[in-house]
């Protein structure tokens, strides 16, 4: 309970470099996994990209087997056959003519004892898949450099935009992995999902953003953090938010899951919701593991921040955290050297160097014996009567 107290009243304090450490490694792991899992097994593209015909109906207790034994004197034992929701069913297969189109249906409403009527047909043209893989690519691209542009000029640094373009792909690869490896359909509402939480992962990474911005003077001004620092200050500072935020966003999509798609049955729900619902996770993932460190990555390399990361390293080493730095010779001067107007002469042992300022005669503090010896002492003069 105190954990949630300190998150509700904004007094948390939670190192995020260490954790961006062991998020970027996460990361990495989980983009090569899913570019196997791409490069491997693939997408499995629904038939609006890639063309065909689907009879879809309702299952009343018809098996994926029986299914495929409907379709086998067809020729088509390859199609792909799934259940979707639970009570319906779906047969996708190559494109085939309008004649055995119809008789697959009444096959297949035979075996369901179903009306054919209640069997929904769609046959997709391959022309019209490949006009539509282009404009979701043409869309994706458009997204990415409006994206780029916009937060360069609305927070004033490109440095930014290429951590939430980065943060942006990982989401990407990471989304599509993980329905490479499960082989969920991809459909245009799976497409219409991901530019959805595109959206969200970049919103919740400006706020963070724009929290890093508005404290950055306070690298300059105060000096006594670095960027890296700051950014982790700024992370606490939105943390919450950013929680709210995430959970704001998933409970929708947990009731179109469960409500819509598992409890109703919608199919075109269950594809819209479950893209969401990875997106979502990644988006709030890469918000806080990928786009800050980004950022923080690229200003440390900066002239100025660069010069504070050594000021402070030198400043801690000076307050006992590492070993003292090397005093300069000119620093090693012995008192009587000093007076006597003769060259430096380093203390003994490495002892520390006295004072350059020579003691005052009568000050409470007695000069050397060189001094004396070789500088009798004057007569004072008579003052006039």
């Amino acid at each position: 309970m105190s954990v949630i107290r300190r998150l509700l009243r904004n007094e948390n304090n939670y190192n995020f470099i260490k954790a961006w450490r062991v998020g970027l490694i996460a990361s990495a792991v989980l983009v090569v996994l899913s570019l196997l899992a791409l490069f491997t097994r693939g997408l499995n593209w629904g038939i609006d990209f890639e063309g065909g015909t689907s009879w879809e109906l309702p299952s009343n207790g018809l098996t994926v087997g029986e299914a495929r034994d409907v379709m086998r004197p067809f020729g088509q034992a390859a199609a792909t056959i799934q259940t979707l929701g639970g009570d319906t069913i779906r047969v996708r297969s190559e494109l085939t003519s309008e004649e055995d189109a119809g008789k697959i249906r009444d096959a297949l409403a035979a075996a369901a004892k179903v009306e054919p009527g209640d069997v929904a047909v769609t046959t997709v043209g391959p022309t019209w898949g490949a006009e539509i893989s282009r404009k979701a690519i043409r869309a994706l691209v458009f997204f990415f450099v409006a994206v780029g542009i916009y937060i360069t000029w609305t927070l004033r640094e490109w440095r930014m935009a290429v951590g939430a373009l980065t943060a942006v792909l990982h989401d990407i690869i990471i989304s599509f992995g993980v329905y490479a490896l499960l082989q969920i359909e991809v459909t245009p509402a799976t497409v219409i999902a991901f530019l959805t939480i595109l959206g969200f992962s970049l919103y919740d990474t400006v706020v963070v953003f724009d929290k890093v911005r508005e404290n950055t003077p306070k690298v300059s001004v105060a000096g006594r953090m670095t960027y890296t620092e700051m950014a982790n200050m700024s992370m606490n500072q939105v943390l919450m938010r950013s929680i709210n935020t995430s959970i704001t966003a998933l409970l929708p999509v947990l009731s179109i899951l469960v409500v819509g798609a598992w409890i109703m049955g919608a199919a075109t729900l269950e594809e819209f919701g479950l893209a969401l619902l990875v997106g979502l996770l990644a988006g709030a993932y890469s918000s806080i593991f990928i786009a800050t460190p980004v950022v923080a990555w690229l200003k440390e390399r900066e002239p100025q921040y660069r010069l504070v990361n050594e000021r402070l390293g030198r400043r801690s080493t000076s307050d006992g955290a590492g070993p003292p730095p090397k005093r300069p010779v000119e620093d090693l001067v012995d008192v009587g050297s000093v007076a006597a107007g003769t060259g430096a002469a380093e203390a003994p042992n490495g002892a520390p160097a006295p004072s350059r300022t020579a003691a005052k005669p009568g000050a409470g503090r007695s000069l050397p014996s060189s001094y004396s010896s070789s500088h009798p002492p004057r007569p004072r003069k008579k003052g006039r009567r």
